[in-house]
């Protein structure tokens, strides 16, 4: 059982408490178990045949560890089965609806005997719902708006697909006049890897008519709402929208409000209550005086409260707040720090554009260098390089270095890591490159045990710099391999290797939380684009993301190193 399977349980039970009017303390206790398994950086289950103390992860106490390990160990946890077996059947689908909290999930069990979300659904078409008292017809329409925005979420695309549309209807809505802000909040601002729907946030001297703009955009294939400083929308996808305006100088706490996460929010909130104050999407409220302070940034939001600015991408309640604190929080990697890409594909394996092309593509984004990283023969794909084509290769890249200035390409292979540990080429081949990055490509069902000691052989081949996305998988589309990740951290430590985190935005591979783990082991870290053509060479972005939320700095990424401190830490073993 993985992690964020147990966490699921976890937060199941906290919402089932919840229902019953159990003790807040009891329920927080849960939801922070829940979010402490979901984000740590080791699995609980490894853990546990190491006979390590699951007590030592941050908001785990000892019944709820106990509880964890009856639920990895035997796969269910009598404690929760117990739970649900006393409450009506089908609870926990309602407390999952936003805006449905314990009271009315009780009320809509208790009255009307609706136990699903389809029976809910099906309540509120036929007006039952409505004629609750207290509840009425907006109420009801509000549930059906997000039973239907839950179905959506459920279909979570990844962010690669949804950052592109968020900057796609930005930069329609900022040629309206007057608008001096805008942009994404929620996951999508956190970089998490996959989103539900998006939030996009802004100022304008007239916000009516950029939400008039905003709902009349060609993309939109449905208007969900639409008023004088709010909007919601379905573009054409079935993707959600979700837009919102206010004045200038409260923009600050309202980017704020809606990043999120929920759990950094209610972490917030209950700092400035211990500080008399009051914490919303408008501003802070001093309790004693009724008196609400406005913030056009995040930065003096955040000072207000005594803290660091922390960063969307760390905005997980995951220790944030107390690094902020004591100011603390660290230069997380940027963008513009990368000084080259070391993972791209060309025409002569399955890639689309030529060497040149891909070098000059990699010059325009100001980078010093390149690697180019085909395919070796036995990957399976036509083209693959075998040692002939791999020598013309050099050949190519040598006279394109003669004669190109302001760019660096690197000779280098994507060697494949046969199932039975062995690499493609040998060592007289890859001793000639600047860079070999080793990856698997097949027999992706092989036990924990035999695919982690194929990938350390991989590590310890003195020939090998880079493993490349080291778990195989795809977002929403495969499963990752089984793979001892501790282990591999560990042996790439020791052989002073390094990791990819492959920024393709249906790999992301390092995930964050291993990414974490593997910076705090001290692993050295890669971030490639895997490009297979120059428009590819953009997903950069996606895995710099990935690293701010594993709390990298410039000095854990291999290539924010310059050409020339880069060549001797990889040619060290040549």
């Amino acid at each position: 059982m993985k992690n964020n399977e147990v966490a699921r349980v976890f937060q199941d039970i906290a919402d089932l408490l919840e229902f019953k009017g159990e003790n807040v303390f009891k329920i927080r206790a849960y939801e922070r178990a829940a979010r402490a398994i979901e984000h740590y950086p080791r699995e609980l289950k490894t853990m546990i045949e190491a006979g390590e103390e699951l007590r030592d992860i941050p908001g785990v106490g000892e019944a709820i560890a106990g509880k964890a390990v009856e639920l990895i160990t035997t796969g269910r946890l009598s404690y929760y089965e117990n739970l649900k077996n006393k409450l009506p059947q089908g609870i926990t689908n309602l407390l999952a609806i936003p805006g449905i909290g314990p009271k009315t999930a009780r009320r809509l069990s208790g009255e009307l005997g609706i136990s699903s979300v389809d029976e809910l659904e099906r309540a509120i078409n036929e007006g039952a719902v409505a004629e609750l008292s207290g509840l009425g017809n907006k109420t009801a329409e509000n549930m059906l708006h997000q039973i239907q925005a839950l179905r959506r979420k459920d279909q979570r695309i990844p962010i690669g697909e949804a950052l592109p549309i968020a900057e796609e209807i930005i930069i329609a809505l900022g040629a309206v006049a007057g608008v001096r802000n805008l942009t994404p909040a929620g996951s999508l601002r956190r970089f998490r890897e996959t989103v539900g729907d998006i939030d996009l946030m802004g100022t304008a001297d007239n916000p009516g008519q950029v939400v008039d703009a905003f709902a009349a955009l060609p993309q939109v294939a449905q208007v969900l709402a639409h008023g004088s400083t709010k909007g919601s929308v379905i573009v054409k996808g079935g993707l959600q929208i979700d837009l919102r305006m206010v004045n200038h100088d409260a923009f600050g706490s309202l980017l704020q409000h809606f990043t999120g996460s929920q759990q950094h929010n209610i972490a917030l909130r209950e700092r400035g209550r211990r500080q008399g104050l009051t914490l919303s999407e408008y501003g802070i409220t001093v309790t004693s005086t009724d008196e609400l302070e406005k913030f056009s940034t995040e930065e003096d939001f955040y000072r207000r409260l005594g803290l660091q600015y922390i960063p969307p991408e760390l905005r997980e309640a995951q220790g944030e707040l107390a690094r902020a604190e004591q100011q603390s929080i660290p230069p997380l990697v940027e963008l513009s720090d990368m000084k080259g890409d070391l993972h791209a594909h060309t025409r002569w394996s399955d890639g689309h554009d030529s060497v040149e092309e891909l070098a000059l593509a990699a010059r325009d984004l100001g980078y010093q260098y390149i690697a180019i990283t085909d395919h070796s023969a036995g990957r399976g794909i036509a083209h693959g390089l075998d040692m002939d084509r791999l020598w013309q290769q050099i050949a190519e890249i040598k006279a394109l270095n003669d004669r190109l200035t302001g760019i660096r390409v690197l000779t280098g292979i994507e060697v494949d890591i046969r199932a039975d540990g062995s690499l493609d080429f040998p060592h007289e081949v890859l001793s000639r490159l600047d860079i070999v990055i080793a990856a698997v490509h097949s027999s992706m069902h092989q036990s924990q045990d035999k695919m982690t000691r194929r990938v350390i052989g991989a590590i310890e081949d003195p020939d090998v710099d880079v493993i490349a996305h080291p778990t195989c998988r795809l977002v929403g589309g495969r499963e990752p391999v089984a793979i001892d990740l501790e282990a591999v951290f560990r042996a790439a430590a020791k052989n002073d290797k390094i990791v990819e985190i492959n920024a393709m935005p249906d790999r992301l591979d390092l995930k964050d939380v291993h990414a974490f783990r593997a910076r705090e082991l001290g692993v050295k870290l890669a971030i490639g684009t895997d490009a297979h053509s120059t428009s590819h060479m953009g997903f950069m972005r996606f895995g710099v993301g990935l690293a701010r939320r594993a709390w990298c700095q410039p000095r854990h990424i291999l290539n924010t190193l310059p050409l020339s401190e880069l060549l001797v830490l990889v040619n060290r073993n040549r």
